[in-house]
């Protein structure tokens, strides 16, 4: 009988261990996503700004062109090593041979200003490509203001 009992509570035991949740698995903790690599190009795009605009057929900068290029300036005074290509484009209206000086001028422009900031000529290269890389397509305002510009990239 008491062979029988201890069955019993065996089988209860066990009825009840089965009935109780499973401990869960510990998850992975998810990848930490920390932005941008600093002093990369990621970081000059997303922290700085990395092109200016200019008006049809200008290579003055405007206010807000000079703001972005001040910050430039700033972050590439903390980041030293890096070098920087400035590019500058145009629309699609004039000549090629008009818009690839069009682009040099805006090119340096915004080194120069640059350089009048502190970053040594050294670091900085210019080049030209001008209507041949457009960043907006279309034949319209909207487009043809977005691709009249200068572009900084980390080199």
């Amino acid at each position: 009988m008491n062979t029988k009992i201890l069955g019993a509570f065996a089988a209860v035991a066990l009825l009840a261990a089965c009935s109780s949740p499973e401990t869960a698995a510990p998850t992975p903790a998810a990848p930490v996503t920390a932005g941008p690599t600093p002093g990369s190009q990621e970081d000059l795009v997303a922290n700085v700004g990395d092109r200016v605009f200019f008006d049809f057929d200008k290579s003055a900068l405007k206010s807000d062109g000079q703001a972005t290029l001040d910050r430039q300036a700033a972050w590439l005074a903390k980041w030293s090593q890096n070098r920087v290509q400035v590019a500058g484009n145009c629309d699609e209206r004039g000549t090629e041979e008009y818009n690839i000086a069009l682009g040099m001028r805006r090119a340096t422009a915004a080194a120069n200003y640059l350089m009048a900031k502190g970053v040594a000529k050294a670091r900085i290269e210019t080049i030209s490509y001008g209507k041949d890389r457009p960043v907006a397509l279309g034949s319209n305002e909207q487009a043809w203001a977005q691709n009249r510009n200068a572009i900084t990239s980390v080199k």
